[in-house]
């Protein structure tokens, strides 16, 4: 069903991105997902990277939702399908910006109503959006996740 409203949104989920560091992608604990943070990887590179500002917002909003995708990507890879999903609990996102911007709330809205697009109620979630002086491979976000999953 949720692979199925991918389809209508036009979304195919790449291959998860693997590690660029000391970590694993997820953990399983219980009936709850943690998702690595995930930035905005796209056929192997970084899609978007540098500062975000007022002036580039829709540019780090985009980057926010390839961020959701990548998190989609690895509960698939984790659960075998996204429909065993039963509640998105938490995204925490990271907006590579000046000390000036304030607008971090704004950028990963486009993590969030991603998220709510395609998983409707279960999608609403808690959320953190913090403004960070730089993020790996100067990726302009980086967004992880808690999700609640059934079998």
């Amino acid at each position: 069903m949720i692979e199925e409203k991918l389809e209508t949104l036009g979304i195919t989920l790449p291959s998860p991105p693997t590690p660029a560091g000391s970590y694993i992608p997820a953990v399983k604990t219980g009936n709850l997902l943690f998702i690595s943070g995930q930035i905005p990887f796209e056929e192997g590179k970084v899609a978007y990277t540098g500062k975000v500002s007022d002036e580039n917002l829709e540019t780090g909003q985009k980057s926010a939702k390839l961020c959701a995708i990548n998190i989609l990507a690895q509960i698939k890879r984790e659960l075998g399908s996204l429909d065993k999903v039963s509640r998105i609990v938490r995204l925490s996102g990271f907006v590579n910006s000046n000390p000036e911007f304030s607008n971090q709330p704004k950028v990963i809205n486009g993590a969030s109503d991603f998220i709510y697009e395609v998983f409707g109620d279960i999608g609403k979630h808690s959320r953190i959006a913090v403004g960070v002086a730089s993020l790996p491979l100067n990726s302009m976000t980086e967004v992880d996740a808690i999700v609640e999953f059934s079998d």
